[in-house]
């Protein structure tokens, strides 16, 4: 019932690059290590044919191809990733690209108005502790994320009654660009806010774009995952943005040097991670890479979620990835260190945590997400009170809710979960419907092998091929049992939007949506798989306009749509991607 991955070449690829002192030559030799033990074993896994027409005929999928060609021969003419033209894979973590910010309902103008953090010496000296000279730009016109923890606060203090915070997650401007040519068939841009997508394309309401610098505070600090402290500040920022080295737009980055992904030896700029990041964005400050909502000093951060739930707002998140990833951990917990998952869930849901022992949080109105069936028998980095089972979201706490929600208890959840046989979209809706009906709270808790849905692919498809992580494979069941994102992002909004008992108008709320499957694919240097991420969150947003739309509550709503951090994705022949969309949709019709 749960899929496989198959080509287990490498656990980590590379994930702790960025925060080491690697010189490139030796990323490059580490992944060449790596591409050459998957080329070894790719004849033997993508034997099955993607899928058949309506007709009965193979499905032409010249995607897929392309990427399955680029892992055989460790090299593509139409691009790579990382800043070695030769060769396809080269780097697989994280990079420091700006990336975009797209806002619908609430402008950017009293953020223009105010300056760039970049051209700010105060604002810069609030944030990272000094004036880095290499970051300072008077010119500046971007800004930063924590800008856009303040626009969350402002629509708010504005009158608007529902905030929706959408996080494409490792999407930068390649890899928007790419789902848009997809998507378009068609080169239709090289500079700006980009086209063909929902979220470049939508005007039925006033809207805004800007790009947004992604560096985090520092690379890490010392901490004890237990007492939940920073035992070792690091009062010393390493992060920054140097907009000569790494391109004022992102159409004007320099792909061959290696300052975007922390390599430079005269501006060693700190690589993001996701946990810094979504801190900025919801909490509105810089912290090491690792933090979810605690400081330098090992204070914490409190972000939007809590803050507004304060003010009478409900507030929920939903994530294609586990519950407790970084992203929508930092919606709402803390805690010293990402991989502390089942303390994490544990904020979240309102129960007792390392970090919140004897006055727990009042935990999200709502959450769904992934992380179901995963189990292990020890991890280290969840200190001394792991527990062996599922790693994300253990399975006594979900018991620990049921038992709430039986014995009627106060803000108790109504919890459901991938059950076999069942449609995931209806089992959810009937939760939702439930949970609505009964005034009670709603977690939804999913996933395949891995803890993630399923990965769409370009052509909508879930028939992933090999990368340099391996392969996903999925039985039907993986694929019915589990709700997308679009499903999730119509629960939550159906469920936050309701009336509180006794009310008549809707509630008030505050929704993260997260498109974490392009991070993951991104990461695997599958560009198959992040055109299909993309797509995917695409749709999820559509479900929001919709939503919107259908309710005549633009005046009402503002939504953020942007990213935590970039990858390395450098396109060489866009027309190579555009034509495969061609090809694929003549073939198929």
């Amino acid at each position: 019932m749960i899929s496989t991955r198959l080509l287990p070449v490498a656990c980590l690829l590379l994930s702790s690059l960025a925060g080491l002192a690697v010189t490139p030559v030796v990323a490059e030799e580490t992944v060449g290590k790596i591409l050459e033990k998957a080329k070894s074993l790719v004849d033997v896994d993508d034997s099955r044919a993607p899928g058949t027409t309506a007709s009965g005929e193979p499905i032409v999928d010249p995607m897929r191809d392309m990427q399955s060609n680029a892992i055989k021969k460790q090299s593509a003419p139409w691009g790579h990733w990382g800043s070695n033209p030769k060769k396809y894979s080269t780097w697989t973590n994280h990079s420091n690209r700006m990336v975009p910010l797209y806002t619908f309902g609430f402008t950017l103008n009293e953020l223009r108005e105010r300056g760039s953090l970049y051209s700010n010496p105060g604002r810069m000296r609030e944030h990272f502790g000094r004036v880095d000279e290499k970051t300072l730009n008077p010119n500046a016109n971007y800004h930063d994320q924590v800008d856009v923890h303040d626009l969350q606060m402002a629509a708010a203090k504005a009158g608007k009654r529902h905030v929706i915070l959408m996080v494409f997650d490792g999407m930068d401007w390649p890899t928007t660009r790419a789902a848009a040519l997809y998507h378009n068939q068609s080169n239709r841009y090289d500079t700006g806010r980009g086209t063909g997508l929902l979220f470049q394309d939508y005007r039925g309401v006033k809207t805004d774009f800007a790009f947004i610098v992604t560096t985090p505070f520092s690379s890490g600090t010392k901490y004890d995952v237990n007492s939940q402290t920073v035992t070792a500040p690091n009062s010393e920022s390493t992060g920054g943005f140097s907009a000569e080295h790494g391109g004022a737009k992102p159409w004007h980055e320099q792909s061959r040097r290696e300052y975007v992904i922390g390599q430079d030896r005269l501006v060693p700029h700190t690589v993001a991670d996701s946990a810094a990041t979504a801190t900025s964005l919801m909490a509105g400050v810089k912290t090491y890479n690792g933090s979810i909502n605690v400081l330098p000093d090992g204070s914490h951060a409190v972000p939007v979620a809590q803050k507004l739930q304060a003010d009478g707002f409900k507030v929920g998140a939903v994530t294609s990835v586990p519950v407790s990833h970084a992203t929508p951990a930092a919606s709402y917990a803390n805690n010293v260190i990402r991989q502390d998952y089942q303390d994490i869930s544990r904020d979240l849901v309102g129960l007792p945590s390392s970090s919140h022992r004897n006055d727990p949080l009042p935990g999200l109105d709502l959450l769904i997400g992934g992380g179901w069936g995963e189990g292990t028998g020890e991890d280290k980095s969840q200190g001394d009170n792991f527990m062996e089972g599922n790693k994300y979201f253990h399975e006594s706490d979900r018991d620990a809710l049921k038992k709430a929600y039986a014995e009627g208890k106060p803000h108790s959840y109504v919890l459901v979960e991938r059950t076999e046989g069942r449609p995931g979209a209806d089992v959810l809706q009937e939760a939702t419907e439930k949970a609505i009906a009964e005034d009670t709270r709603l977690m939804g808790y999913f996933g395949t092998k891995g803890g993630h849905l399923p990965f769409q692919t370009a052509d909508g498809n879930f028939n992933p091929t090999f990368d340099v992580k391996g392969t996903e494979r999925y039985t039907q069941a993986d694929v019915v049992e589990n709700p997308t994102l679009s499903d999730m992002t119509q629960s939550a909004l159906q469920f936050l939007s309701a009336p509180k008992k006794g009310a008549d108008e809707r509630s008030k709320f505050w929704l993260l949506v997260e498109a974490g499957d392009v991070d993951w694919a991104n990461h695997a240097n599958n560009l198959d798989s992040s055109i299909g991420a993309v797509l995917s969150g695409d749709k999820a947003f559509a479900t929001i306009v919709n939503w919107v739309e259908e309710n005549e509550a633009w005046d009402d709503t503002a939504v953020f749509v942007t990213s935590d951090h970039g990858h390395f994705l450098v396109i060489e022949n866009v027309d190579a991607i555009s034509n495969a969309a061609q090809k694929a949709a003549a073939a198929n019709r």
